[in-house]
């Protein structure tokens, strides 16, 4: 069996970088695939297996988004939204390469992380689940209320934040077979291509040098995430973007200190799911929710295996993040950046219209031009996540 699942390790690596790498394409796309062809893949293999190659991908994924965020502007559906504003503008500043490595150490160290408190999370989950169960709708509206009321613009952070709850109900009540994609490609992928094709941007030469991370920027981000990471993964709905706002106003931290939070925040999101789903039976994430359906119950034998593949496949990811990223930095300066931006907007068109035909074309535009409401009137992309947060809030409330 080991033999299996380092070969079901390196296969999840492999596609956790294509996820990774391609704006628009999610770990949710692939893991729907997978699902799809898992009664042909069982007849050779076993659930569990099947599993371990989704938990690499997984994390694979949360190590190499980081790259499009920072050298494109294009994060994922959310785990990277926040990095784009710090990171890019490293970026711009010809420090890229040292951005994707501050996200990287936090998504690294979320693992050890996880793995540390496994025991206390095994321990103390259930019961600190059943007593807010009841509450989580008040909670996520609370939560949401406070994102709006820290903006400047607090109706413009009400309206959109409410636009893309109304568009995502919309769409999440639509006959598609994968809603998802189309609705936060558009939101979160195209939209910001579409911005920075409007902004023309030029990017400049960038450096590879020593990094100095000051350690106590790392204790501070890690703290963090500790604290608001295990909070969130119980709730529906709030992903690591509306986590990292939360975790940066409980302790203050730098633009280093912020991306070693959102690296970190997205991959122990993923490690507490694996936790969540042995300990209280609640799918927080695509990838959980496939791995509960090949799988009739999660042992903690089974989590342990989960944890291993999880440090086996980030160990791999760390090298290929940095590596990946030195060629990022070496070849950004050498494409038109705006003929590439297009190629991906062309890209992501073509996955929602051969996963969902016209009425996923349909979904694209509109988000789209709701996706670009944040920048254009000056405030956080994270209200847009009013998109899953409404709709969760309404189905706990009503």
């Amino acid at each position: 069996m080991i033999i299996e699942i380092i070969i079901a390790v390196l296969i999840g690596v492999v596609g956790g970088i294509f996820s990774g790498l391609t704006p628009g394409i999610h770990t949710n796309l692939l893991v729907t695939l997978l699902f799809s062809i898992s009664p042909f893949l069982l007849a050779f293999t076993s659930p569990l297996i099947i599993s371990a190659l989704i938990v690499s991908m997984a994390i694979t994924h949360t190590f190499l988004n980081v790259l499009p965020a920072v050298y494109l502007g294009a994060p994922d559906s959310e785990g990277k939204v926040l990095s784009v504003l710090p990171g890019h503008r490293m970026l711009l500043q010809g420090k890229g390469y040292e951005a994707v490595t501050l996200t990287v150490l936090g998504s690294f160290l979320a693992i050890i992380m996880g793995i540390a408190l496994t025991p206390l999370l095994l321990k103390f989950l259930p019961a600190l689940y059943s007593s807010i169960k009841n509450y989580i709708g008040y909670l996520l509206v609370i939560i949401s209320i406070y994102m709006i009321f820290r903006e400047r613009k607090k109706f413009w952070a009400f309206f959109i934040f409410m636009l893309a709850g109304i568009f995502g109900i919309g769409v999440l009540n639509l006959n598609m077979k994968e809603p998802l994609f189309p609705l936060l490609s558009s939101l979160f992928g195209v939209a910001g291509l579409l911005i920075s094709l409007k902004d023309n941007v030029k990017i400049p030469q960038q450096l590879i040098t020593k990094i100095e991370i000051p350690k106590i920027e790392v204790v501070k981000a890690m703290s963090s995430a500790g604290i608001v990471g295990t909070f969130v993964s119980l709730m529906p709905g709030l992903g690591p973007a509306q986590a990292a706002i939360i975790g940066s106003q409980i302790i203050k931290l730098t633009d280093k200190g912020f991306l070693i939070l959102v690296g970190s925040l997205e991959t122990l999101g993923m490690v507490t799911s694996f936790i969540a789903i042995t300990s209280i039976n609640k799918a927080r994430n695509g990838a959980v929710v496939v791995i509960s359906r090949l799988m009739e119950t999660i042992t903690q034998k089974d989590l342990i295996i989960f944890l291993a593949v999880a440090l086996a496949s980030g160990l791999i990811a760390v090298f290929l993040s940095l590596r990946l990223a030195k060629i990022f930095s070496s070849l950004i300066t050498k494409i038109n950046y705006q003929k590439l931006c297009i190629a991906i907007i062309i890209l992501i068109i073509v996955m929602g219209f051969w996963l969902s035909s016209y009425i996923g074309l349909f979904v694209l535009i509109i988000g789209s031009f709701i996706g670009m409401l944040p920048s254009l009137v000056g405030i956080g992309k994270n209200h847009l996540m009013g998109c899953l947060l409404l709709p969760v809030i309404l189905f706990f409330l009503l």
